[in-house]
């Protein structure tokens, strides 16, 4: 047997192994999901934990299904929701529009890194809430004071994250690229850009996540409506089965939305998934 016909035979053996790879990591996470479900429930049905602490799975659904159709404190469930999520996609795509392009810029010009990392490094590890106190003052206490505490907390992973991806290029494809006689233009299409693209997607879901862990801090302050307020407001009065489902409905968009990029960094960088 020639190389040429054992080619098409190692391409199937190799995608079979993938698909049987797959279907085990599926397994394995439905689970663990089955598992804590499990366990979960007979905590509750046994009484080894106070329902004040951790409520039952049917106690946290029964609450999901009285928001969802009554409301909370006069806002229905979605109401809640697009008042989280248009804060949420404000701040983030707002930080992604100027964060990446600041990252790729401190990554390729060290006076621009110079400028605008001291920046960066100082306010990344200041607690969100310190940050929203000075912030109300200076915007307000309405939606832009709550855009911009989520801006800030989404910004410094896009930047540090384009940065690095601006850092790490091999400059042995830029050489290459440029011997064969490219551009400017197709050095950064061709070159540049692709290889970028997987530090900058990753840099997109860990600000994503970054986004959500303050999303609580931004609406504890003069709000009426939102997830974080919700969960907030459910807390003071020791409503724990509420304050769960609140929590399930924040995870599950969340990683809905990261889904969303992932399917998009596979769509722009179609190489690494083949």
């Amino acid at each position: 047997m020639t190389t040429l016909d054992q080619a098409p035979t190692e391409l199937a053996e190799t995608k079979s192994r993938f698909a049987l790879r797959l279907r085990i990591e599926h397994a394995l996470t439905a689970g663990t999901v089955v598992s804590l479900l499990a366990l979960w429930t007979l905590l509750s049905h046994y009484g080894l934990v106070n329902p004040l602490f951790l409520p039952s799975p049917e106690a946290v659904w029964s609450s999901f299904v009285e928001v969802l159709t009554k409301g909370y404190q006069g806002q229905q469930l979605h109401q809640h929701m697009e008042a989280s999520l248009a804060r949420i996609l404000a701040g983030y795509f707002t930080a992604c529009v100027v964060g990446i392009p600041l990252g790729l810029l401190m990554g390729l010009s060290t006076r621009v890194k110079a400028v605008f990392d001291p920046i960066v490094e100082f306010y990344r590890p200041l607690p969100p809430l310190a940050l929203y106190t000075l912030l109300v003052m200076w915007l307000g206490i309405g939606d832009t004071s709550k855009i911009a505490l989520l801006f800030l907390a989404a910004l410094p992973p896009l930047s540090i994250s384009a940065m690095q991806a601006a850092r790490s290029i091999d400059l042995g494809h830029v050489r290459a690229a440029q011997m064969l006689g490219a551009t400017r233009a197709q050095l950064f299409r061709h070159v540049f850009l692709p290889s970028c693209l997987p530090g900058i997607c990753t840099g997109m879901r860990i600000s994503l996540g970054f986004t959500y862990t303050v999303l609580v801090a931004s609406e504890i302050v003069a709000a009426t409506a939102g997830m974080g307020w919700m969960i907030w407001d459910a807390s003071k009065f020791l409503l724990s089965d509420v304050v769960i489902m609140g929590l399930f409905v924040l995870g599950l968009t969340g990683l809905a939305l990261d889904w969303a990029i992932r399917q998009f960094e596979r769509f722009v960088t179609p190489w690494r998934f083949a």
